[in-house]
């Protein structure tokens, strides 16, 4: 396992499905130009599609009190960027199928983690800065991607209880990816989502995640800063503990925000997921 197989595995994929690439033409020129009757009935030419989207949108995580009965209600309801954002999490996994257990949660949970993440974005973040945390919101439900595609590697090379261990201990698991293969689960995300030929600005934000200085201009370190708050409280390792929402909370007011309200937040949607879990 090494960088090199991870790339060699991001060449060898498919194209998303055709339904996920007609609806990114649609984003070409940015969300803003979105035709929404074209996106509805797009998403609603694929019927497994639409089931997905209005599963994952009517999540008690994302705290809407009333049922989501159509695509169109969806995209009034939480934008194009966000619906965007879904069609891609869904077209993504369909293609990434992958054992996750080497990261320590099922693929069950991990979806859950990245749902968790959005909706973390969305709750926190839409009251200190709305454009933002639209555009955001979607990227923090796709940006653990990456590890699908380190999954593959691992079980492909017998590797998955070894990494399990290294990964379950290690103090930063990002330094333990990148002794492993030479980069992070988010850079990956990156290269993955440049090889579907994904928004370039999330390309360069994931990339720019994993440290790189080349990728750290100004305006993606804004949004690397807001997205390292995320990935802090809520990640395989760590769903909403404590100790993570605590040290999340930090990060939150080095950034100059009020952590009390972002705890409050957090703890609200750990709360709506202990339920969510107890009721499956």
């Amino acid at each position: 396992m090494d960088y090199k197989s991870l790339v060699d595995t991001i060449e060898s994929l498919p194209p998303l499905s055709n339904a996920a690439i007609l609806i990114q033409k649609l984003y070409e020129n940015g969300a803003a130009d979105v035709n929404i009757t074209k996106l509805v009935k797009l998403i609603e030419s694929d019927a497994v599609l639409t089931a997905n989207i209005l599963k994952m949108i009517n999540s008690p995580l994302y705290g809407f009190t009333r049922q989501i009965a159509s695509v169109a209600q969806a995209v009034t309801l939480f934008g194009t960027e966000m619906v965007h954002g879904l069609v891609l999490h869904y077209a993504i996994n369909e293609r990434m199928k992958a054992n996750t257990e080497m990261f320590g949660v099922s693929p069950s949970i991990f979806n859950d983690v990245c749902q968790l993440q959005s909706s973390l974005m969305m709750q926190w973040f839409s009251k200190i800065d709305t454009r933002q945390a639209q555009f955001l919101t979607p990227l923090a439900l796709i940006m653990e991607s990456g590890k699908l595609v380190m999954a593959k590697e691992i079980m492909k090379n017998n590797s998955a209880q070894k990494f399990k261990e290294g990964y379950k201990s290690a103090k930063d698991t990002l330094v333990y990816e990148d002794s492993v293969f030479g980069t992070s689960s988010y850079f990956v995300s990156g290269m993955l989502f440049d090889h579907w030929n994904l928004e370039p600005l999330f390309v360069d934000i994931l990339k720019a995640l994993d440290y790189e200085p080349e990728y750290k201009t100004d305006k993606i370190e804004s949004y690397t800063d807001t997205l390292a708050v995320i990935k802090t409280a809520v990640n395989p390792r760590d769903i909403l503990t404590k100790e993570s929402v605590l040290k999340a909370a930090r990060l939150v007011q080095d950034l100059g925000y009020d952590p009390d309200y972002f705890i409050s937040v957090a703890l609200r949607i750990k709360k709506a997921y202990i339920q969510n879990l107890k009721n499956r």
